[in-house]
């Protein structure tokens, strides 16, 4: 009658192990540790649930470069109750262990020589009657948003930032450009009454491909039409050949998204080094070009409060609070399908080891972990408070009142000191060079 009872059950297995096969997460584990958890799963009888946490936990070791010997799970050879017991200290030891590095601040190791991420994407026209410009693809009324306007000139990314949601939506070994580009930029209606901050960078890096097909033309030349727009080049790359060799629209500015060179050698693997993006920053602001940093994703690991101070001293002897338009901060968010594809990437990263926590529809770190890093930034730049507009990206009214003690009650009020700010230090450097005193 037991004999009957545990066929039964190892049939009802493996039809659950047929239904785990064919997930793309467990395909993405080595072999060894396919078999092993196909072991354990028919020695404690694991539900199909359990088979997909387990494998989510042993992605994310194997992602996190941290040792862990499931073997030592499927050695002993117990049955009846006993098995409960032992089914339930294996499952808890590998969430304690999985939790333990969560809620633990990321250890990084010091990368010497930066290995080059090749660029094997082709880029590639895209002939579509898609729109090309519409709202900030996280923008949402649950967060303190700032109304921005997207234009998405490119399609997919070519620098390999193992947290980027692009890869998460678009095909992984091409780059398309819209061959509608100036097109479609012609045809957009602009109310000549109200203000727009538009930006480029959010389906790719701005300046990664250079003008290629024209698409920093198009957009040079869209705002140029347009004095009632500021329009951002947003970037991780150096590549500002474009900007120094052709006379750019007085309300154009280029930001570049910055982080400690420690984060940057572990997870932003095809960029520019952070030195060689401040450089590119400082020629820029050489050319009478207003400037912008954004903090994005900031991130919680070991060292990560003297990492960034040091930062800000760097970026606050190299430029003046005129040349800087804007400062944001913002972290680590995903989205669930976001968080899935990572994982089946089989890439070495920690940028999922972090206490999740959901907010808004999203997940991310706990709202005291967030006030603290970003706090923390904030105060650093104490003496360019008055001068420079701060804000926070993708965030809720708590956490603006937790690091700046305040926040906007209104998307448009926030929108229209945004532009204000950034328009005032476009104007000053148009005065000036028309002075000759820049």
């Amino acid at each position: 009658m037991q004999t009957i009872k545990a066929e039964k059950l190892k049939l009802k297995y493996f039809k659950k192990l047929d239904l785990l096969k064919s997930d793309k997460l467990f395909q993405s584990l080595s072999v060894i540790n396919r078999k092993y958890i196909t072991i354990i799963g028919e020695k404690y009888f694991l539900t199909f649930q359990e088979l997909k946490n387990i494998t989510e936990i042993v992605v994310d070791f194997s992602m996190w470069n941290e040792p862990i010997n499931i073997k030592q799970y499927i050695s002993k050879n117990i049955e009846g109750s006993i098995l409960k017991i032992e089914k339930e200290k294996f499952i808890n030891d590998l969430n304690s262990r999985w939790l333990f590095l969560k809620n633990a601040p990321t250890k990084y190791k010091k990368i010497i020589k930066k290995e080059k991420i090749q660029n094997t994407k082709k880029v590639v026209l895209n002939d579509t009657d898609s729109n090309v410009i519409g709202m900030c693809p996280v923008s949402s009324e649950k967060t303190v948003c700032c109304n921005l306007l997207t234009i998405d000139a490119v399609q997919g990314c070519t620098l390999g930032c193992s947290y980027c949601s692009i890869q998460t939506f678009y095909n992984d070994d091409k780059i398309a450009v819209d061959s509608k580009l100036k097109e479609k930029l012609d045809n957009i209606k602009i109310n000549p009454n109200e203000n727009y901050h538009i930006g480029s960078g959010q389906s790719s890096d701005s300046l990664a491909i250079g003008n290629r097909e024209g698409v920093l033309d198009a957009q040079c030349s869209f705002a140029k039409k347009h004095s009632n727009i500021i329009f951002e080049f947003k970037t991780k790359s150096n590549n500002i050949n474009y900007f120094k060799r052709n006379e750019i629209p007085n309300n154009v500015f280029i930001s570049w998204s910055i982080n400690p060179q420690l984060f940057i050698e572990n997870e932003e693997h095809g960029t520019a080094s952070m030195e060689k993006r401040l450089l590119a920053a400082r020629e820029i602001a050489n050319c009478g070009i207003t400037i912008g940093f954004h903090f994005h994703p900031m991130v919680y690991y070991e060292g990560w409060e003297k990492d960034y101070k040091d930062l800000v001293l760097k970026i606050q002897g190299m430029f003046d609070p005129s040349e800087i338009g804007l400062i944001s901060m913002g972290t680590l968010t995903y989205i669930k399908p976001a968080i899935k594809k990572i994982r089946t990437l089989g890439i070495k990263s920690k940028i999922l080891q972090l206490p999740m926590e959901d907010a808004v529809g999203k997940v991310t770190y706990p709202v005291k972990t967030k006030i603290s890093i970003f706090k923390t930034l904030y105060e650093s730049f104490a003496n360019w408070h008055e001068n420079v507009f701060f804000y926070l990206c993708m965030e809720e009214s708590v956490i603006w009142e937790g690091v700046f003690g305040a926040f906007y009650n209104k998307n448009e009020d926030f929108e229209s000191a945004l532009f204000d700010n950034v328009k005032k230090k476009m104007d000053f450097k148009k005065i000036n060079i028309n002075k000759g005193l820049l």
